[in-house]
């Protein structure tokens, strides 16, 4: 089962270029990954976006007006609510040689120089669907597992309210309560080998 299938949900990508004819590229390359493609024609549109929705990796130009890649990037690290999501600097120019350590520098995860070969492009892309998907995955184990352990802690809570009160009627309906409350661990313990 992939984890897609686990947790029920797509991966978004986020493509932030002012140029049409680059983000028509980005989605001819990225179209067959069969994941919702986002655009974003300038930094404070991409920052909107990232604010509405979950986005699995941001491809991202560094050459914009207005807020350009960097400062995007930047901004993008900034916040709480964005801050883990990668970032893959796509840059024109290869003649600055600080540009790749500067887009380092602002968080990024990656960096390509156009024009880049579409077969790497897409297997860089493909990584961070994959770890994205994984972290909704574990995620989800961990609420689930919240839930477990919240409910093993009221099963604990009440057995101590009856022993205080003295509401217990002898020593086996203790054992049947204790019983459950292995058995709860134990499909937690199945849980964390599976």
């Amino acid at each position: 089962m992939s984890a897609e299938a686990t947790t029920g949900e797509r991966a978004n990508i986020l493509l932030v270029d002012d140029m049409e004819d680059n983000l028509i590229a980005l989605e001819a390359v990225l179209g067959s990954l069969n994941e919702p493609l986002v655009r974003a024609r300038s930094g404070e549109e991409a920052m909107r976006a990232l604010l509405r929705q979950r986005f699995a990796v941001v491809l991202l130009d560094i050459r914009m007006p207005g807020m350009d890649g960097f400062e995007t990037a930047a901004n993008i690290k900034r916040l709480d609510q964005t801050k883990d999501v990668p970032i893959i600097f796509l840059t024109g120019t290869d003649t600055d040689a600080g540009y790749a350590f500067r887009g380092y520098a602002t968080g990024a995860a990656d960096y390509l120089t156009k024009p880049f070969d579409p077969w790497v492009l897409r297997a860089k892309v493909t990584v961070f669907l994959e770890l994205h998907r994984k972290n909704r995955q574990l995620e989800h184990l961990l609420a689930r597992e919240r839930g477990q352990f919240d409910e093993l802690a009221d099963r604990l809570r009440r057995i101590e309210a009856h022993l205080a009160a003295g509401t217990l009627q002898d020593a086996s309906e203790l054992r049947s309560r204790i019983r459950r409350m292995e058995e709860l661990l134990t499909e937690i313990r199945r849980g964390r080998a599976a």
